[in-house]
């Protein structure tokens, strides 16, 4: 009975986490196509960057794109995180299911590294955790104000926790948590760093005066939402 609940969880886990991320990389990729799309157009507002025309469905949609807080947003803006956000809570829940509930099957392979299964498990969560604190260091320290040199630095960093994981954990493991190594620090960027931010400007975007959105070197780099 607890292996078929297992099997139903993992199968729930799995379509959820699939479901989440075309919305999350979609979303991503649509608003990629935006920014390319937008044109500068006679009678926009002074604060408007560009706006964009474009049908879908049997209608038609008219975007503008501001590049500063405009002077009054609605009640009923939309937020684009819970993609992000559900992403990561599925996939982390099927990690959970698949890896850390078996984790002497999918997670361990005493021919690389002979470990108990809360052994693992430990360092499994430690290395997302760590991650995300490497990748944030990176951020703030003089080597996140330069996008390229940044892109490289997180280059390294994605490909020695490669090394790493196939050095602790089974191939499959190994394989899996590159996947959840990327996947948290994007997440964790979302939920930490440009959501807030997003909040700060949308609350109050008149307190210090017009000013761009303080979104700095996070949510600009190689990895972000």
């Amino acid at each position: 009975m607890e292996s078929f609940a297992a099997d139903w969880l993992n199968l729930l886990f799995r379509w959820a986490h699939l479901i989440a991320g075309i919305g999350w990389i979609g979303t991503s990729f649509y608003f990629i196509g935006l920014d390319l799309s937008l044109r500068k157009r006679e009678g926009l507002d002074k604060d408007v960057y560009g706006s964009a025309w474009q049908v879908h469905g049997g209608g038609f949609y008219n975007v503008e794109k501001y590049l500063v807080a405009p002077k009054k947003l609605p009640d009923d803006l939309v937020w684009f995180k819970w993609e992000a956000y559900l992403t990561w809570v599925t996939g982390f829940a099927l990690l959970v299911v698949q890896y850390y509930y078996n984790a002497s099957s999918y997670l361990i392979d005493p021919n690389v590294m002979a470990l108990e299964p809360w052994q693992a498990i430990s360092i499994s969560v430690a290395s997302l955790i760590g991650g995300w604190l490497i990748y944030d260091g990176i951020c703030r320290s003089p080597l996140g104000k330069n996008t390229s040199v940044l892109a490289v630095c997180l280059f390294i960093l994605i490909m020695a926790a490669s090394i790493l994981f196939s050095h602790v954990f089974s191939g499959r493991g190994a394989l899996i948590h590159v996947g959840a190594f990327v996947g948290t620090i994007m997440a964790v960027n979302v939920f930490g760093i440009i959501i807030p931010n997003q909040k700060k400007v949308a609350a109050a975007p008149h307190a210090r005066g017009r000013t761009r959105s303080p979104f700095w070197h996070h949510g600009q780099t190689a990895v972000c939402a």
